[in-house]
């Protein structure tokens, strides 16, 4: 059977990204037309044609305002999970602030879901070496899976060296499983494959390319992001200053969906916590033959 990678969506609106903070303030988020309903809808529909379950990383501010929609989602059988309340960057809160807005946003989440939120994933990404203590506060407040971290340098977020496959993570307060975004080391460098403005640029046979080496040469599973407004070609163009945060963003928009349906065809994809289970068992199982075969182990570990 081929691998199983994670398909994760963020959920949030088209004036929520970070990119746009310097011309869009959170007090007037109110004021403008909301299309996170639609384009959530839209890539459910494509998942439910392609018969995927996926992770939803819910921005509070959302869940709060559309229960409904967070249902949905639920009812589908994908899982929900935490992308902050406010879509902060983490290193610009200072660990009370970031522990505030994360159980802000659990806790919404829960009271619509009934269930434990136990995966979250940054706003951009924004676990960095200057926030790496946000590790330690997830695991404090019961979250067992992150996806904040993003091997690659970039000038809002990023750890280059950091490691790039699925692994356990030891913090303060226990243990975290981290699944860092999908990268390929090319020419000494980190690239990013697996997801967002990256997805929308490249085009499609070299990221499909890509993401194929990663399940079949390095034989791990990889994770891919995507947004709602990525499959919104028509959301409404905001008076952004910044040209490369306007280029990044509406960049190739109008291919996205197109490009993802081919994505579900050629790739195996499941939940989050489904690919961590998958790799919880065969952590389990490792641990067994060396208990009851210490030297079998070790001379297996010899010959790989």
């Amino acid at each position: 059977m081929s691998q199983l990678n994670a398909f994760t969506i963020d959920v949030e609106d088209y004036y929520h990204v970070s990119a746009f903070e310097n011309d869009v303030s959170r007090d007037d988020w109110d004021n403008y037309a909301s299309r996170v309903v639609a384009n959530t809808r839209r890539l459910l529909r494509l998942l439910q044609h392609h018969g995927t379950r996926a992770t939803f990383f819910v921005l509070g501010w959302v869940a709060e305002r559309n229960p409904h929609l967070i249902r949905e989602i639920q009812d589908a059988g994908h899982e929900v999970a935490s992308h902050s309340f406010w879509h902060r960057l983490i290193y610009e809160q200072t660990p009370e602030e970031f522990r505030e807005d994360l159980i802000a946003s659990r806790d919404v989440l829960q009271d619509i879901t009934g269930e434990k939120i136990t995966a979250y994933r940054a706003p951009s990404f924004s676990v960095t070496e200057k926030s790496l203590w946000a590790l330690d506060i997830l695991a404090e407040e019961g979250f067992e899976i992150d996806s904040s971290i993003f091997p690659v340098y970039h000038d809002r977020y990023g750890i280059p060296d950091a490691p790039t496959d699925l692994h356990c993570r030891e913090t303060a307060a226990g243990s975290l499983w981290e699944f860092p975004v999908s990268v390929r080391r090319m020419t000494g460098v980190n690239l990013p494959i697996s997801g967002g403005g990256y997805f929308r640029l490249y085009p499609y046979r070299f990221t499909a390319r890509c993401l194929r080496r990663v399940n079949e040469r390095e034989q791990r599973p990889f994770v891919f992001y995507v947004h709602p407004w990525e499959v919104d070609p028509n959301q409404p163009r905001l008076p952004i200053r910044s040209r490369v945060s306007r280029t990044r963003h509406y960049v190739n928009l109008s291919r996205t969906e197109q490009k993802l349906d081919r994505l579900l065809t050629q790739f195996r994809f499941g939940r989050l916590c489904d690919v961590v289970d998958e790799r919880r068992r065969e952590t389990a199982t490792d641990a067994a033959q060396v208990t009851a075969d210490p030297g079998r182990a070790a001379a297996d570990a010899a010959v790989s």
